[in-house]
């Protein structure tokens, strides 16, 4: 038996597990998941649990209930590309691969800014962001909330706790001159005024220089406050970092127009963890997962695989609580009501799918 196994059920892992049971894998290729939780995460709805809007059965779907497929559900602690073999936590089982996809994730970038790690809530995992909402939960009224990041993770989690707690304090500190560098200034102009209008506090040019148990030191001042959250940015999994294999500036690994590692070929890495002209998402990573699968139902064959198709990535939809929000699709940018339906319509379709 030649053995596919996949790290990580992700948007990524889980869109090569959907498609290569689909299109249908030669016999001899058995096919093994490795996830640390027993279910695929919707990570962008995270912020609803830090909020404490939804429930935690709200944002997580089964995976695909099959003979077809062995599930592992335990941390991966250490990938051997030599003896092309996978140590879990669990036992410290070792689980041997000929086909290996990649697609663990990623994880807290601190930029080495001291306490930040100690003293910091985050969304990145499902357990952290259970954790980051039982903080902001048990505050009591007219509790101070910081968020540190003003990118999309950080807009959706100050205007969700907004709506689900209007008796407490939110400040953001943002790093540039404006919300959501990302984008233009129609949608900086939106949640601009969005925040001023439900008395949310912005503070620009922020430069964090240390964080403490009950406050966040910014150029020099200050601010006291109950929880931080950390929504300054992130880098790959701290497993992919450490693999001998050639990375961008970001720590992501640098992978052909397969996505596979050029020195191992055998070897497939996508979503956060490779290198790629586009921002981390789960649009990309769920696009790229597809041209994998298609990859990898070739190589598998002994066919010569075809050269995926290029990444056409649809826009970005962000959310201002349960009514409003902003997006950009297909190059049109677009605030209110309509991109947060939208929103609602593509969870509910990956829901269904």
């Amino acid at each position: 038996m030649r053995r596919l196994v996949i790290l990580g059920g992700g948007y990524g892992g889980l869109k090569v597990l959907q498609n290569v049971i689909n299109q249908k894998l030669p016999d001899d290729i058995e096919i093994t998941l490795i996830d640390k939780n027993p279910y695929h995460s919707l990570k962008t709805e995270f912020y609803t649990i830090v909020a404490g809007t939804c429930a935690d059965k709200d944002v997580r779907l089964q995976f695909p209930k099959t003979d077809e497929v062995n599930y592992i559900f335990s941390e991966v602690t250490k990938i051997d590309v030599e003896k092309e073999e996978i140590t879990i936590k669990k036992g410290d089982r070792v689980i041997p691969y000929d086909y290996l996809v990649i697609a663990l994730g990623c994880e807290d970038n601190y930029h080495n800014v001291r306490g930040a790690a100690e003293f910091t809530e985050s969304v990145q995992s499902f357990s952290k962001a259970r954790k980051a909402g039982m903080a902001v939960g048990n505050l009591k009224a007219y509790g101070m909330v910081s968020i540190v990041g003003a990118g999309l993770s950080g807009i959706e989690v100050a205007s969700e706790i907004r709506e689900s707690r209007p008796d407490l304090n939110i400040r953001l500190l943002d790093r540039g001159s404006a919300v959501l560098s990302a984008f233009d200034k129609k949608i900086q102009d939106h949640v601009h005024e969005w925040f001023e209008k439900n008395d949310v506090e912005v503070i620009h040019h922020a430069n964090v220089e240390y964080v403490e148990r009950d406050g966040v030191c910014n150029n020099g001042i200050c601010y006291v406050n109950d929880v931080t959250i950390w929504t300054a940015g992130v880098k790959p999994h701290w497993l992919v970092r450490g693999l001998p294999f050639k990375k961008d500036r970001q720590e992501k690994v640098i992978v052909n127009e397969f996505f596979q590692v050029p020195e191992r070929p055998n070897v497939y890495v996508i979503g956060d963890c490779a290198s790629s002209e586009f921002s981390p998402s789960a649009q990309l990573a769920g696009q790229q997962g597809e041209r994998v699968a298609d990859v990898l139902c070739a190589v598998t064959a002994n066919k010569e695989p075809k050269v995926p198709a290029p990444i056409r990535l649809k826009g970005t939809l962000g959310s201002l609580g349960k009514s409003d929000g902003f997006g950009n699709m297909f190059q049109w940018s677009i605030t209110g009501l309509l991109p947060r339906l939208a929103k609602s319509g593509v969870l509910w379709l990956s829901k269904r799918h």
